[in-house]
């Protein structure tokens, strides 16, 4: 997260939030009433509260954000604007204040604010005027993670599971280095997001509740995606396992209370693992994604058609010359995790005339046929105003045979939307609440 995150239906940019044109002061019936419509675009205005929740774990500050929602509103809201000024928050946090020593902790947590920012720039940069800079800002922003992580008490243990030809490069957080033996939690990202939104949805209450923690980067996921260019796999099991391997060769992890969780896209990830990996002990969807390409608006997955070829004829001649540049560039970003011929054409400007085979790969996602097959507890959440993967939560939960629970996050608490980007701490309460009652006596 940014979790993973355009919308479903309506056009890439829009969906089932206010339109483009929606007042500043939205009703207090709309998704987000009053000072929660930071942008005016929902697409942006859900980046910028991802952006704002982050704040209760230190990964954003109100008063920034806030400056930069200013800032932006005021040069006129577009991915330039809004990559460049988050960009330009970013490196100014990774320099030393001018006339300040900085202590550890200030330099950390100035490093985990500046990671936030460049993936806020990151999100959009596809449709600035630099697209070319994707990967360069995305090592900026693994750099400020890195930097925030090398400075942590204990820092966490770093390594390259291997997968594939490429490794899985992991954090593995603890609450001290005792070597105690404890619970952990393996935090799965979804289709966009990064190392900082593991922070924010996971890490920081983990360690809060004596919990260790496992980040790490999947196939179409970070360093695997931007800099390594391998593209996600319907058979998540086969990064899972891996992680499942190294954890239960550490003395300081309770091989019985191993819990995985899935935000945004992951909601579907997540659930493909556990199915066929029994040695987790409890599962979180967050939320409960049985088909990613669902996700998709209903006349993007028209286009789709058993041929390969006339698909593609169909995507280049008659759908790509009628796409406004916003939405041009919104596909752009959705696409990109599942091809990397799309992304290096979206980096040189371009878009990509590929249709077919992403599609195909998404369209692969679908784990209906294989959710009777997990075992483990199992909690499935869902939001109020779910904008990504309307009632699929509760069609995943209908389906698990397994022991489960469904909780929705809602409007009441300020907990709506997709992955509750305004209230994350609610958001790790629930979860973190539900493992230790399901874990405590395992």
């Amino acid at each position: 997260m940014t979790a993973g995150c355009t919308p479903s239906s309506g056009t890439p940019a829009q969906a089932r939030t206010p339109s483009s044109t929606a007042s500043a002061s939205a009703s207090a019936s709309g998704p987000t009433p009053g000072v929660m419509t930071l942008f005016k675009n929902p697409g942006f205005n859900f980046n910028g509260l991802l952006a704002l929740g982050g704040s209760g774990y230190g990964a954003a500050e109100v008063g920034e954000v806030l400056t930069a929602v200013n800032t932006i509103n005021k040069a006129g809201v577009s991915a330039q604007t809004y990559s460049e000024t988050f960009k330009e928050l970013g490196d100014e946090l990774m320099e030393t204040p001018e006339g300040s020593k900085p202590g550890t902790q200030t330099t950390r947590f100035r490093a985990l604010r500046a990671a936030q920012y460049y993936g806020q720039a990151l999100f959009f940069v596809l449709g600035s005027d630099d697209p070319g800079s994707e990967e360069q800002l995305y090592k900026a922003g693994r750099g400020a993670w890195d930097k925030f992580c090398g400075l942590c008490d204990p820092a966490p243990v770093t390594a390259n599971i291997p997968y594939g030809k490429t490794p899985l490069p992991v954090w593995f957080f603890r609450p001290d280095d005792s070597g105690e033996r404890r619970p952990t939690v393996i935090l799965t990202n979804g289709s966009d997001g990064q190392n900082v939104d593991m922070w924010t949805y996971g890490v920081a209450a983990a360690l809060e509740r004596g919990w260790n923690a496992l980040v790490y980067d999947g196939p179409g996921q970070g360093q695997l995606l931007f800099v390594d260019h391998v593209v996600f796999t319907p058979r998540w099991e086969t990064v899972v396992t891996p992680l499942v391997n190294w954890l239960a060769a550490r003395s300081d992890v309770d091989t019985g209370k191993i819990a995985l969780t899935g935000l945004s896209m992951a909601g579907n990830l997540a659930p493909r693992a556990a199915a066929f990996e029994n040695r987790i002990a409890a599962l979180v969807a967050m939320p409960g994604v049985l088909a990613p390409w669902l996700g998709f608006p209903p006349q993007i997955r028209e286009i789709l058609t058993p041929n390969k070829e006339e698909t593609n004829d169909i995507w280049n001649k008659e759908v790509v010359p009628e796409l406004p540049p916003s939405v041009a560039a919104t596909m752009k970003k959705r696409i990109e995790p599942f091809s990397v011929p799309a992304m290096l054409d979206a980096r040189e400007g371009k878009m990509f005339t590929d249709f077919y085979t992403p599609a195909k790969l998404i369209e692969s996602l679908d784990i209906t046929s294989v959710v009777g097959r997990i075992k483990m507890p199992t909690l499935v959440l869902d939001y109020d105003y779910e904008q990504f993967y309307p009632g699929q939560p509760r069609q995943m939960f209908d389906k698990l045979t397994a022991p489960k629970d469904y909780v929705k996050l809602t409007t009441a608490t300020g907990a709506q939307l997709h992955c509750s980007p305004m209230a994350p701490q609610q958001h790790c309460e629930v979860v973190f609440d539900w493992l230790q009652e399901k874990l405590s006596g395992s």
